[in-house]
């Protein structure tokens, strides 16, 4: 005989993970390693590591357009095909368009991967830590509210990560950029090493570091433990690295957690919304009992349980699953008693760019290939004190290359001759900025009730712009970029304003922000719901504020830290 009460214990766990990204990737790892029954549950398809990398070893001529995506692609995805890596060889690992439509109130490029392991397959691998300065920059300057916690409270789990993913860099002894736990750096090519020093004579508070990033350059013992190799500077990472040569949740953590035998993985589950328990008295009340989800493939609607829930479906998901959440105690989505869940959500703003060129060092060209990015300028206005008329600061990207000349004169035989003809030229330079946007009530998502996805949930309703501190900020990189470019002796510099809608960064942070006082916050310190205490959100939704560096590397370390507190609290029968 079958009972329901049998179905119900084949359905309940020590812990659920909603999403396998970045930072699903890492909740699943350290529950599994601390003993807990985990499941994770993922709403796209299956991408098991070294097995569904279709395309990891295809040479460029094996594609039908050499990785160019088809005009009829393009105008079918006008959203997604704005992205660098969205081309024959990785679109695979994109959703496109129509298959999860939103509402977009301002233009907002909203950038996926919905599989296994998320966007971890297509991020750009920057890795750099906050300091203290941007744990404390919205206390100073009295914007947002302000972090509960400071970078002493995170350090630790810095280092806790960037050991097992493997980062490479150099320690270069910055207040404003603290080292980590580096594997050996990549190099500066000659030219950036040159405006470097050129930098730092011109300027006491300005530097070029090597860029951090998520990179075996010499494996450790862990890294092998993973199965993970040295990383083989390929520039293919993008669509699945066979080697583990960089770090994704399918090649480091989702195996990893596999391998202790407590995780069950179900893809293919799109989660509708998270189970609270209104009875009052029981052990389970005020609580999370677990999560509602909806099989992908029959539209069927079931239920998980667990005693404690990570909800890590990426930022903007993790807003809608919270504010679809709802209940008699919570009517406005799950933990919202502050009224602010969807609201203050920010991103980094890339919309300038600058680019020259240098007649130096012509006796000298670059060799191979260096998947790190180049160099990195740590953010250096408003560091220490407020200086410019605008809040917050930039940091920016800055790489110099060869370039080659070819004429393209001539028609038929001749033209085709002058192609080939290539002669070396002078270097060309470049930056890119990334801009902290302030979190701002104003810049909110919400669910649009009369607008359905194909899963019958609410679309995402998407309200988010700049403003003018934005502006002043684009503004300053560009002026301050062509200084150093012309004190460097730079020519035909060219600087640019792209005006691109937010979301192209694909660094949107916020909308269940942590914070000190219940009353303008939704999680406290240890990234719990203040109310709702078995509910923990590690996310990129979590974040009080964005700073200037890339967020991921700081995801993963406020997860490891969050279950680590979980963890012991349940054990102490808190949970």
């Amino acid at each position: 005989m079958y009972f329901n009460i049998d179905s119900q214990k084949a359905r309940t766990y020590d812990a659920i993970v909603i999403g396998s990204g970045i930072s699903g990737g890492w909740a699943a790892k350290e529950l599994c390693e601390k003993g807990l029954k985990t499941l994770v549950l993922e709403r796209g398809r299956d991408v098991k590591h070294n097995i569904d990398y279709p395309t990891a070893m295809k040479m460029p001529w094996e594609f039908n357009h050499r990785e160019r995506m088809p005009l009829d692609v393009v105008q079918a995805n006008p959203i997604q095909s704005k992205c660098y890596n969205f081309k024959e060889s990785a679109a695979h690992f994109f959703v496109k368009d129509q298959e999860q439509p939103y509402i977009q109130e301002k233009p907002f490029d909203w950038i996926r991967g919905y599989q296994v392991g998320g966007k971890s397959m297509l991020w750009a691998r920057q890795t750099q830590r906050w300091s203290k300065y941007d744990f404390e920059g919205p206390a100073r300057d009295g914007f947002a509210v302000e972090w509960p916690i400071g970078y002493d409270d995170i350090a630790p789990w810095y280092s806790h990560v960037e050991k097992f993913a493997g980062i490479t860099g150099n320690k270069d002894g910055l207040d404003s950029l603290p080292d980590g736990e580096f594997l050996p750096p990549y190099d500066l090519n000659c030219v950036e090493k040159y405006f470097k020093e050129n930098l730092s004579k011109e300027y006491k508070d300005r530097h070029v570091v090597i860029s951090r990033a998520a990179h075996i350059s010499q494996p450790q013992q862990i890294h092998l433990d993973q199965g993970r190799a040295q990383c083989m500077s390929r520039q293919l990472c993008e669509r699945g690295c066979p080697f583990g040569g960089y770090f994704s949740s399918n090649a480091s953590t989702i195996p990893w957690a596999a391998k202790t035998g407590n995780m069950t993985l179900r893809p293919q589950s799109v989660v509708h919304s998270i189970i609270y328990d209104e009875k009052k008295g029981g052990a389970a009340s005020g609580k999370a009992t677990g999560v509602r989800v909806i099989d992908a493939d029959t539209k069927q609607m079931m239920e998980f349980y667990a005693k404690i829930i990570f909800v890590n479906a990426a930022a903007l998901n993790t807003n809608l699953v919270l504010l679809n959440s709802t209940s008699s105690r919570f009517p406005n989505g799950l933990g919202n008693d502050s009224g602010v869940l969807g609201q203050y959500v920010a991103f980094h703003n890339y919309r300038a760019r600058i680019s020259a060129e240098y007649e130096g060092h012509l006796d000298t060209t670059t060799e191979g290939r260096r998947p790190n990015g180049g160099g990195y300028i740590p953010r250096f206005r408003n560091v220490y004190k407020q200086e410019t008329d605008f809040l917050r600061g930039y940091a920016a990207g800055f790489s110099a290359n060869r370039r080659y000349n070819s004429s393209r004169d001539g028609l038929g035989e001749d033209l085709k001759a002058n192609l080939f003809k290539s002669e070396i030229g002078n270097w060309g330079v470049g930056s890119h900025m990334m801009g902290e946007t302030i979190p701002k009530a104003s810049n909110y998502v919400a669910l649009d009730q009369n607008n359905k996805d194909p899963f019958g949930l609410p679309q995402l309703k998407i309200s988010i712009d700049y403003d003018d501190n934005d502006d002043k900020m684009v503004k300053d990189y560009l002026e301050q970029m062509t200084e150093m470019f012309t004190k460097a002796g730079f020519k035909n510099i060219r600087g640019s304003d792209s005006k691109q809608a937010p979301g192209l960064d694909i660094h949107e942070m916020g909308g269940v922000r942590m914070g000190k006082d219940p009353k303008t916050s939704m999680l406290n310190k240890w990234n719990q719901l203040h109310t709702v205490p078995n509910v923990f959100v590690t996310d990129g939704a979590s974040m009080t504020s964005t700073s200037t560096q890339n967020p991921s590397l700081t995801y993963m370390a406020l997860t490891a830290r969050a279950v680590d507190y979980a963890v012991k609290q349940m054990k102490a029968k808190n949970l």
